[in-house]
């Protein structure tokens, strides 16, 4: 976003930073066609191997990015388990145990539950728009839908597990049709697909995610929306330790 001389340097300026701004309102409005104040799902979660595959099913309710509390109804061995996220802080509810962990910012990169999931994509303790700057750098089509591609790099200090992140979102609907996820040496690790485009309580979103790690043939996680009730009424007094030791 620099200079040639004056008044080149003026306009240029001018438009990238245009530019910028636009790539930060699309990937709000995305953020926003999915979010609410209040959000409940209850989620399917497939995790495939080439030898064996594994089902789970969870509930989740949401404030927002800021609290979130994800309950893991089956299978019976994982009925129980519970993570509870409160701004930027995460514990888990180990019922085997009977004990709170908390999460130390070291862990946000491994595996959820052995999913190819990380513990930072299911309880996102970055902000896509706090901790990414976010710059449009071009246009594609993505399964027949024309898509932004935006880069999202990380700001400095900021505490994320990410070294890069390149995202389509589409023109249209602004719902996020793939994302690819790279590590600090800018090598792809996990790239992210959106499917199943539908109206679920009266939003049209991706109720169907995959994730499949590059360096791991025949590996991939799906997650599936079975319903999702946005705007859901939603005592906060349940985003509490206390609360995530109570769940069943």
């Amino acid at each position: 976003m620099r200079q040639l001389i004056i008044l080149i340097f003026f306009f240029s300026f001018i438009s990238l930073s245009n530019q910028a701004q636009t790539a930060t309102e699309i990937i709000e409005q995305s953020e926003q066609n999915f979010l609410a104040r209040n959000n409940i799902a209850e989620i399917k979660m497939t995790i495939i191997r080439p030898k064996w595959t594994r089902e789970m099913e969870m509930k989740s309710w949401s404030v927002g990015e800021e609290k979130a509390l994800i309950l893991v109804q089956a299978p019976a061995r994982d009925k129980g388990t519970a993570f509870l996220k409160v701004e930027k802080e995460i514990w888990n509810w180990v019922p085997s145990i009977e004990k709170v962990v908390k999460l130390p910012p070291s862990m946000m990169m491994q595996s959820w539950m052995g999913s190819d999931f990380t513990n930072d994509d299911l309880v996102r303790s970055s902000s896509i728009i706090d901790d990414y700057e976010q710059n449009l750098i071009g246009e594609e089509e993505i399964d027949g839908r024309m898509a932004y591609k935006i880069e999202l790099i990380p700001r400095e200090d900021a505490p994320v597990v990410w070294g890069k992140i390149i995202s389509w979102i589409s023109k249209k609907e602004f719902i996020q049709l793939k994302s690819e996820f790279y590590d600090e040496d800018d090598y792809l690790i996990n790239v992210l697909e959106a499917s199943d485009i539908r109206e679920m309580d009266g939003r049209i979103i991706p109720t169907k995610m995959t994730v499949t790690p590059v360096d791991d043939e025949g590996n991939q996680t799906i997650i599936e929306y079975l319903s999702i009730d946005f705007d859901a009424e939603i005592d906060e007094s349940m985003f509490s330790q206390q609360q995530l030791k109570r769940m069943r």
